[in-house]
């Protein structure tokens, strides 16, 4: 059993000397531990730390493609380079390194095709209470789209099986955390979670500067996967509310118009007629592209199906 600890890391050569010493060397069950650093186009030493510290392998992708591709790049190299269990961390130190003997638990013990480890929100001595409950609410909102169970949503120390992560396809251009789990539960793939511990702070984050960009990067990232992955529900959501207004409207017309008559005689509602109209044009176009949408989606289905054989066969 081969398992490949992979960090991406972007200028990262004050953290990650930490961040290797940490790693676990021996786990009951993993035969082989091997250390990938992905380099998302640093400027400084991060590449010939790396190599100081005795890693084995070091992908550079040459210029800086955002966390979600380092992601993406950093678990195809993993696969070729033969793991069978995949663990990403962060190259900021954030998570407890030992702790990835407790990640990988649920997947020696075939329990798990995929392992979240869950931070302790409340507990969190760096985040504030509005931070808090943006991750709750954050992780509710996955949980319900994903249709799994994960706790902490945001939280990017996982481990994942080969067969998970030869079927895991990145779109998002801002973090692979929401949009990994979201494929997982589409695909009926066991995600469970585990209490992991976390460090102190090295550094800002660099995925957001202030809480209302995390706020609107999460929300348009949440909307775009909700888009992709559940279009007959996005759209049939806004269709539903279209026509609920021209079924109120309608409703409002009919009981002015005929049962209670207005007092002036020449008073029209033209008005809440040509609204009703359109309404009724949007919430018809809603429908078309909900049908659309999802025929756009079984086609990207069944083009991730056909990649994911491709990679069996290479293997």
């Amino acid at each position: 059993m081969k398992l490949i600890i992979q960090i991406p890391c972007f200028n990262e050569e004050k953290t990650l000397p930490q961040v290797v010493r940490d790693l676990p060397q021996a786990i009951p069950g993993i035969d082989v531990i091997e250390i990938l650093v992905v380099d998302d186009g640093s400027s400084d030493q991060t590449v010939a730390v790396a190599r100081s510290l005795g890693v084995q392998h070091v992908l550079q992708l040459g210029r800086n493609c955002g966390l979600a591709r380092a992601f993406s790049l950093g678990i195809q190299q993993a696969v070729k380079l033969g793991a069978d269990i995949i663990v990403n961390t962060d190259g900021d130190n954030q998570y407890c390194g030992a702790d990835i003997a407790r990640l990988v638990q649920p997947i020696l013990k075939d329990q798990a095709d995929m392992v979240v480890g869950c931070r302790p929100i409340d507990a969190h001595p760096e985040f504030s209470w509005l931070k808090k409950l943006l991750q709750k609410l954050g992780s509710a909102t996955l949980r319900s789209l994903s249709q799994t169970t994960v706790r902490d949503a945001a939280s990017g120390f996982r481990a994942i099986t080969r067969s998970t992560a030869q079927r895991l396809f990145v779109h998002s251009q801002f973090s692979y955390c929401m949009e990994t789990l979201i494929q997982a539960g589409n695909l009926r793939l066991h995600v469970a979670s585990v209490d992991v511990r976390v460090n102190l702070q090295t550094r800002p984050s660099r995925l957001f500067r202030t809480t209302p960009e995390y706020v609107w990067k999460s929300g348009v990232t949440i909307m775009a996967m909700f888009v992709h992955y559940r279009p007959s529900r996005f759209f049939g959501t806004l269709a539903s509310i279209c026509f609920g207004l021209v079924l109120i409207l309608g409703l409002r017309f009919l009981w002015l118009v005929y049962l209670f008559p207005p007092a002036e005689p020449h008073r029209t509602y033209i008005p809440s007629l040509i609204f009703m109209a359109i309404l009724t044009v949007v919430g018809t176009g809603m429908v078309s592209l909900a049908v659309i949408a999802e025929l756009i989606r079984s086609q990207s289905r069944l083009m991730e199906e056909v990649m994911y054989q491709l990679r069996i066969k290479e293997d």
